[in-house]
């Protein structure tokens, strides 16, 4: 079976002796290298943990920033579209004015040429009024006569001829 002899406890006390030399001199810096290189590798899982979050930050940021310039020129185009609409409408109102007031002042100036008109129908009817009762009376009147005559003619031919229209 076994034989205890020297050789057998000379082995188990150099066993013992590496154990204790290893365990001091190995195990301890072993471990110590491991659990440094266990807190790096945690660190780094941290690390990125925390630039996972931030970046997780920065691209709702972003979006945030994205929906609020789509928000701003959203309302940029309203208001560019109301101020076309708003200067549309005065363009508009402009023309109509500018075509009510050319419309007045050609119906002032029909008024104007249709009076000029009437004054130089009168002047050319007393003319001939004066001719033609100069020739049937073959006499010829003074000069109050005849615009007494030529004006009552005008006046007549005023009211009934003409059907009262203003001049």
């Amino acid at each position: 079976m076994i034989d205890l002899n020297a050789t057998l406890f000379a082995q188990i006390i150099n066993f013992l002796l590496l154990v204790a030399i290893l365990g001091k001199f190995a195990y301890k810096p072993l471990m110590k290298i491991l659990a440094e290189r266990q807190s790096k590798i945690q660190t780094s899982l941290d690390t990125a943990e925390q630039d996972r979050l931030a970046a997780e930050q920065l691209k709702q940021d972003y979006l945030n920033q994205l929906a609020t310039a789509r928000a701003q020129a959203q309302a940029i185009v309203e208001k560019a579209t109301t101020l076309a609409e708003q200067t549309k409408e005065e363009i508009l109102r402009e023309a109509q004015a500018e075509s009510s007031r050319l419309l007045q002042k050609a119906q002032e100036e029909i008024g104007r040429e249709r009076e000029q008109a009437m004054l130089e129908f009168k002047g050319e009817l007393a003319s001939l009024a004066v001719a033609a009762a100069a020739k049937i009376i073959a006499q010829n009147l003074d000069e109050k006569a005849n615009a007494k005559l030529v004006n009552e003619f005008i006046n007549e031919l005023d009211s009934e001829k003409i059907g009262g229209l203003p001049c």
